[in-house]
């Protein structure tokens, strides 16, 4: 690790002062491809930022760079938004445990360690905000954390805020195979929603208590931090990432959408291409995983690397993911370079990797696109994003330069070798440790 990432250190300290007294100035790349994702490509533009924000974008010569900025000269580079994963198992997370197989009042906060070198390794291809989630080994498994991947000592440092202070994130649920096991775990699909559907129902007559209460302490019923989370995602303010493969699984979770009314995003969906339609009449958005590798599990046995142009043509919103580690954050890029092989408009497939997600994450208003006021999170790239010589030069977010190819530590994170990964835990999930209390991704 760099001494920018120890903050135990004078150095760091030292870095962190100076980086943050960079960002009082304006910083202006000149010269460079611009793809915003939220219009035309500016083929030789200018990006200014200053104090986390984006000030400016356009064409160089519409674009005034201030007397005090600091120029960078980015002819022959491209620059686009950081990249939004919205699926992500990185910084070791660990959620629901084998107790039970609906756990939400588990929060993946409380798991994750923010000095996990995935971290800086997700910064390395180019991804500036995440979703971090627990795995798919439960029907529930937890809530999911929305960070942006600054360099930090803790977890509360990398958390997006909501607007009340709160924790920005949502609900990890998953149907299929993964969470089929002996009692009390289900063992048929038909259980497994009967389970959740019970327990939605609890929710209810708790959110109904808590309203007839009135706030009158006497009359509140006995607190429960799970059914608070799930009245949460009753009144839409957390959004479910579910977990779903097959085209009768995915169905399942559009009919209990249908009865309760909550906010869902379709994770995988390796069989969404056959249920195309009956997504988009849903007005579901489908969160995809590009994978360009046979084996896997026999539900995944349909996975298409046409579905995101199937959906996107079908008029759902599409967006990728890395569920990271069964897809490396260093190689996202790949999955819309071999969705737009598949079929999928060029522009449709960068925007699944920025803007889509962004907005499954609730958080288009600050990320996603280059956007002046936007949160000044970009990549700077040595050409197309999509093709296979490209590589990702710096990532930035919020004004703050995280990864430097030209700096050796950041290069041994990018490109791997002896000590990249020292350190690193990966997240493990459906192997029979959920008894062991170890859960975290899984596709």
């Amino acid at each position: 690790m760099t001494t920018r990432r120890s903050p135990f250190l004078l150095i760091a300290a030292l870095c962190v002062a100076v980086t943050t007294a960079a960002q009082d100035l304006p910083h202006a790349f000149v010269g460079a491809r611009i793809e915003p994702c939220d219009g035309a490509v500016i083929e030789r533009g200018t990006l200014l930022v200053q104090n986390g924000r984006i000030v400016a974008v356009g064409p160089v010569e519409d674009v005034r760079v201030p007397e005090n900025a600091v120029a960078t000269d980015a002819a022959g580079r491209t620059i686009i938004p950081g990249l939004v994963c919205s699926h992500s198992h990185i910084g070791a997370v660990a959620g629901a445990d084998g107790s039970g197989p609906i756990q939400p009042e588990v929060r993946a906060l409380d798991s994750i360690n923010a000095r996990d070198p995935g971290i800086q390794k997700a910064q390395a291809g180019g991804i500036t905000t995440v979703n971090v989630m627990p795995g798919s080994g439960h029907l529930l498994s937890g809530q999911t954390i929305y960070m942006k991947l600054r360099d930090a000592g803790s977890v509360e440092e990398l958390a997006i805020k909501n607007p009340d202070g709160s924790i920005a994130g949502g609900i990890k649920m998953a149907n299929g195979t993964n969470p089929q096991k002996a009692a009390p775990f289900p063992g048929t699909r038909g259980k497994a929603a009967a389970l959740i559907r019970a327990q939605l129902h609890r929710a209810l007559d708790y959110q109904k208590k808590v309203e007839a209460a009135a706030g009158d302490p006497e009359k509140m019923p006995e607190r429960s931090l799970g059914l608070e989370a799930l009245v949460e995602l009753l009144q839409k303010k957390r959004v479910v990432h579910h977990h779903t493969h097959r085209q009768d699984d995915i169905l399942t979770v559009l009919r209990l959408q249908r009865e309760f009314g909550f906010r869902v995003v379709l994770h995988h969906v390796s069989e969404g291409w056959m249920v195309a339609d009956e997504i988009a009449a849903a007005g579901v958005p489908c969160s995809v995983i590009v994978i360009d590798s046979p084996g896997g599990k026999l539900e995944a046995a349909h996975l298409s690397l046409e579905t995101g142009a199937i959906l996107d043509k079908a008029g759902v919103l599409v967006g990728f993911h890395t569920d990271d580690g069964i897809t490396d954050s260093r190689l996202f890029l790949r999955s819309g370079a071999l969705a737009v092989r598949a079929g999928m408009d060029r522009d449709k497939a960068l925007q699944a990797l920025t803007i889509a997600n962004a907005r499954m994450l609730d958080l288009d208003q600050r990320v996603g696109t280059l956007t002046v006021g936007k949160d000044a999170d970009f990549v700077v790239l040595s050409g197309d994003p999509f093709s296979v010589y490209t590589r990702v030069l710096e990532t930035w977010v919020e004004g703050a330069k995280v990864f430097d190819l030209s700096e050796p530590a950041d290069r041994l994170l990018a490109d791997g070798g002896y000590g990249a990964s020292d350190d690193q835990a990966h997240s493990l999930c459906c192997f029979g440790l959920q008894g062991a209390g170890v859960t975290g991704g899984g596709q």
